[in-house]
């Protein structure tokens, strides 16, 4: 069967109430591997819209714990605004087309869920900004660096072992 965003948007929305409500529940899709959420964060600077209604299941694990977890265990890694399939902007929309290009596998979280993980991953790395990218647990940088990793044959190099043999990106 193959997997429509539109029908799991129509589906999804077909659930959700006229009048927006605080206790709206969280969306989820997923593809191959990767479940995302289509939920937002309760940061001050964000629209009453666009505010989370769950943070992410507590399992004993700290969130440095979890970021520390994310990096090591994925080859890519990626905190961005959105989910790989629709990036909630134009930074971490570049990234994920740059990282496409080598067909990767991409493990993403999406920032905008939940405020306590943005700042753990800004704390983590040091890097004020986002997306932020891993690759074998090294932080990377954001999407300006991959970018130019990209045009410049690095990105190819540090990816070579992932790619798993294909060389889409020339």
């Amino acid at each position: 069967m193959a997997w429509s965003l539109a029908a799991a948007l129509g589906r999804s929305m077909a659930a959700v109430p006229a009048a927006r409500s605080a206790a709206m529940a969280a969306t989820f899709f997923c593809r191959g591997v990767s479940c995302y959420s289509t939920t937002v964060p309760n940061d001050p600077d964000t629209h009453e819209d666009f505010r989370p209604t769950i943070k992410l299941e507590s399992s004993g694990l700290s969130l440095k714990d979890i970021v520390e977890q994310d990096v090591k265990e994925k080859p890519v890694m990626i905190y961005m605004k959105g989910v790989p399939d629709l990036p909630r902007c134009g930074f971490s929309s570049l990234a994920v087309r740059v990282l496409k290009e080598y067909s990767v596998p991409i493990s993403a979280r999406n920032i905008l869920e939940d405020l306590e993980l943005k700042n753990a991953v800004k704390a983590y790395s040091n890097w004020p900004t986002f997306p932020q990218i891993f690759i074998k647990g090294e932080f990377i940088g954001g999407s300006d660096i991959i970018l130019n990793m990209h045009q410049n044959g690095e990105l190819k190099e540090k990816l070579k072992d992932i790619m798993g043999g294909s060389e889409k990106a020339e």
